[in-house]
């Protein structure tokens, strides 16, 4: 499989496609009518298939004024290494650029191990010495 072989799309997963693809990567999932309205709560969406199998995708979720935050950058494991989270972060970083206005944060919640992926991207670090600490609660 080649990276070629694969088309992006600017536009949102089905729910059971988004599922999937949680699943795929050993992320947990609610039930399905939860999936469909967080997908259509999101502010943008980009989406990898091969053929029609969803390999990939990101979002950007926030209040759409002054807060954004990358959310799901997933690549299925049989298609990683292959530049596809790449293509998803040149996306949203295309986004964020024409839609954030100044003054306007961006953040997400790296997985660990992935921090350096982000940096490579314009992220920074929230190592506790200038920004503090990033932090999380999960329900």
């Amino acid at each position: 499989m080649s990276p070629q072989d694969c088309f992006l799309e600017e536009s949102p997963p089905s729910a059971k496609d988004f599922s999937s693809l949680r699943a795929a990567v050993g992320w947990a999932n609610p039930e399905l009518p939860i999936i469909e309205s967080s997908i259509n709560s999101s502010l943008y969406w980009v989406s990898i298939f091969h053929v029609d199998l969803l390999v990939a995708c990101g979002r950007v979720i926030g209040d759409g004024f002054m807060y954004f935050y990358v959310q799901d950058v997933l690549v299925h494991p049989e298609y990683q290494k292959l530049g596809l989270g790449t293509k998803i972060m040149k996306s949203i970083n295309g986004f964020v650029t024409s839609n954030c206005p100044s003054g306007s944060t961006v953040g997400l919640l790296a997985a660990k191990g992935k921090e350096d992926f982000y940096l490579r991207h314009g992220f920074t670090l929230r190592n506790g010495k200038d920004l503090g600490m990033g932090m999380c609660r999960f329900i």
